[in-house]
């Protein structure tokens, strides 16, 4: 099976396009000895998704999110550090790079407003998704229950083992925690943090692929890892589309 882009569209939200790569798309991160490639696969990307450009940003697993980002070199690395964007901007991609992070797309119904946030397991643990959309709604002046959010592929519950779970969450993740398999449902801890923002639950949506069980379609870092080699990021795209 190959897929190279996954499209995504909002149920009533035409203004706005949502797309998820894969692992035959490529790597879209500038890894090291793949520079010219990662470089004019990057260059091709606002042309592929039919948008001006794409903005990015130095992932650092924290908490912080740029609002009304600038475009992004294809060509240079993203030196501005966040874990999240958020854009009123047509025809400007928002792109989170991911390898078993969950990448959350958020849209406000109007298709005005848009907000891409990368949570790997330590952004759950800041409980980021509830910060990234509080923020998102305050600084628009938005409400939350008329937006709409969706993970894309991302670690699954069954791959998600936490060995040092006291130390890493602690007990009030428990409710998410299997101690039997020692594994975490991150699926559904981000959800609890968007419905908590203020989502309604029938307006989060994912896509349930786990990166790690379907590493022939996806970068998965956890996979990989395990073979003491390197792999790339996938990315997932959110932008409002040009009148």
């Amino acid at each position: 099976m190959s897929l190279t882009l996954l499209p995504f569209q909002f149920p009533g939200v035409p203004g706005v396009g949502c797309a998820f790569s894969a692992r035959a798309f490529g790597s879209v991160s500038l890894t090291r000895g793949e520079m010219a490639s990662s470089a004019a696969r990057r260059a091709a990307i606002p042309a592929l998704l039919g948008v001006r450009a794409f903005a990015e940003v130095h992932q650092v697993h924290g908490i912080r999110t740029i609002f009304e980002p600038h475009a992004q070199d294809p060509a240079a690395v993203p030196s501005e550090q966040a874990d999240g964007m958020a854009s009123s901007r047509p025809g400007l991609a928002l792109m989170i790079k991911t390898a078993d992070c969950q990448p959350v797309l958020v849209a406000h119904e109007s298709g005005r407003f848009v907000m891409a946030i990368h949570s790997g397991w330590r952004g759950n643990r800041q409980d980021y998704p509830r910060i990234a959309v509080e923020e998102f709604c305050g600084h628009y002046r938005l409400d939350p229950r008329e937006l709409w959010a969706v993970r894309g592929p991302s670690l699954g519950p069954a791959a998600s083992e936490f060995v040092n779970f006291d130390k890493e969450w602690g007990p009030d993740f428990l409710p998410w925690f299997d101690r039997e398999r020692r594994t975490m449902d991150l699926w559904m801890l981000a959800r609890h943090q968007l419905e908590t923002a203020g989502l309604l639950p029938g307006r989060i949506l994912g896509i349930d692929l786990c990166t790690f069980d379907n590493a022939e379609l996806f970068f998965s870092y956890r996979h990989f890892r395990q073979k003491g080699s390197e792999d790339g990021r996938q990315g997932s795209f959110i932008w409002i589309r040009s009148v």
